[in-house]
């Protein structure tokens, strides 16, 4: 927006970039959690607090996904580096004899995968043959179905896939978070522009379909606050917000706030300002928004990598929900020292899920703590809210986000950024994917 030539002031109540998507170094992370008695400074076990850049929330990017494209439109990518994610894994079971493999992403890879039997693995083979070769525009290549009309589940019918074939397709390669999208009438056509995503994703750095920027998801929105800083952005941190002012339309005029200097404990500085828009987190309106889920999710501090993936350095694994008993998946997403958010030795990995039950929520994450080994340090708090707008925001020209999701991957949430773009500005958001020989990875 402030490319575009709009005046933009951009307000956290927070002392650091991103809100619930910031990057905390591990003391922050201690006194957030409270992990610690008065007077003690454990984190100091771990060397230096700086060294380490936490995620609040278990985000990667699909190398060819619909952020990646947002972030090289915009050009935010002149100021974040990113490296390649090694693993993409799924489990088959559950407890000490699932299975851990690498998700499948061609029918070559197909055919070597410890996931399916000799047979099954020609009729994967054959279905990931024909998404490859799916072109809408070409009836040739439908293979007598109408994805438009037709149910994911007719199309694994047609293909004869076992139910765990279905389960790794679905969740760890369309990325669902569940079984609903297995019934919806259309949703297959859907379903094979997700698979076909990730393979795309996969082809162009090779070992994972994932990238990471290096010192962590909080370069995201610094990244974002330096661009608007360039055409004439405002950026404040430490500011709370007072009062929303309303015209005699009911539409918003204008805020009363107070920014105060790091580690102030007096007043602050009070002011107001006019404006026509506020595009905000759901935090800030609680009266407009509706409690839809909640989160529950881990940040564990490991000494070595998870068992059963190539001693990978970096990786996303999930646990689809039929494995493990559940309506919801589990996922981990770990990073490392290869991607500068932590001292040499050490690993960050973040199990999450969506909350089923109103208690012993410590029970809903085991199977994904199990898979982690020996934890160093748990970093558990109550389950996370997950807010949603009540209404669209164009009667009063507020304009809310949703709050974060448990999956380890931005998919879902860059369709809500569109959502609100197209809301408060009353058009399509216009994004380009990466030009020909553009490569956003740092070089080994």
């Amino acid at each position: 927006m402030s490319v575009k030539g709009h005046k933009v002031l951009h307000m956290d109540r927070n002392d650091h970039y991103g809100g619930e998507s910031a990057s905390l170094n591990l003391e922050q992370l201690f006194k957030r959690y409270g992990n610690f008695q008065a007077g003690t400074e454990p984190w100091k076990k771990y060397g230096r607090p700086n060294d380490w850049n936490i995620d609040l929330v278990p985000k990667l990017l699909m190398s060819n996904g619909e952020l990646t494209n947002i972030l090289v439109s915009t050009d935010v990518t002149r100021y974040i580096e990113f490296k390649q994610v090694a693993g993409s894994y799924v489990q088959q079971g559950n407890g000490a004899r699932a299975t851990v493999a690498k998700v499948p992403s061609d029918a070559g890879e197909a055919l070597r995968s410890p996931l399916m039997g000799i047979f099954e693995k020609r009729r994967a083979r054959n279905f990931l043959s024909w998404v490859a070769a799916f072109d809408e525009a070409n009836p040739s290549t439908h293979n007598g179905m109408n994805l438009s009309q037709a149910t994911m589940r007719q199309v694994y019918d047609k293909y004869g896939l076992e139910p765990s074939t279905r389960d790794f397709i679905g969740h760890s390669m369309a990325l669902y978070t569940n079984d609903d999208y297995v019934d919806k009438r259309g949703q297959a056509k859907d379903c094979v522009e997700r698979i076909r995503l990730y393979v795309n994703s996969m082809a162009r750095y090779g070992k994972s379909p994932y990238i990471y920027p290096l010192y962590g998801l909080g370069e995201l929105p610094q990244g974002f606050a330096r661009l608007s800083a360039i055409y004439g952005g405002t950026y404040m941190l430490n500011t709370t917000v007072d009062e929303i002012k309303y015209d005699s339309s009911g539409k918003v005029s204008g805020i009363r706030a107070t920014m105060k200097e790091r580690g102030e404990d007096g007043e602050g500085m009070k002011f107001e300002t006019k404006c026509k828009k506020i595009l905000a987190d759901p935090s800030y309106f609680s009266g407009k928004v509706q409690v839809v889920g909640q989160i529950l999710k881990c940040i564990c501090i490991l000494n070595h990598p998870i068992d059963r993936t190539d001693n990978a350095d970096s990786l996303q694994l999930i646990i689809p929900q039929s494995q493990v008993g559940r309506k919801n998946d589990i996922y981990i997403a770990m990073v490392s020292s290869a991607h500068n958010v932590c001292p040499k030795g050490y690993y960050i990995a973040i199990v999450s899920t969506i909350a089923e039950t109103d208690s012993n929520h410590h029970l809903e994450l085991q199977p994904g703590l199990e898979r982690l080994g020996r934890i160093e340090e748990k970093f558990m708090g109550a389950p996370i809210p997950i807010y949603a707008p009540k209404g669209d925001g164009k009667a009063d020209e507020v304009f809310l986000s949703k709050s974060y999701d448990a999956s380890s991957h931005f998919e879902t949430m860059t369709d809500d950024v569109r959502d609100i773009y197209r809301r408060a500005m009353g058009e399509e958001l216009r994004v380009e994917g990466l030009k020909e020989g553009q490569n956003l990875v740092a070089e080994e």
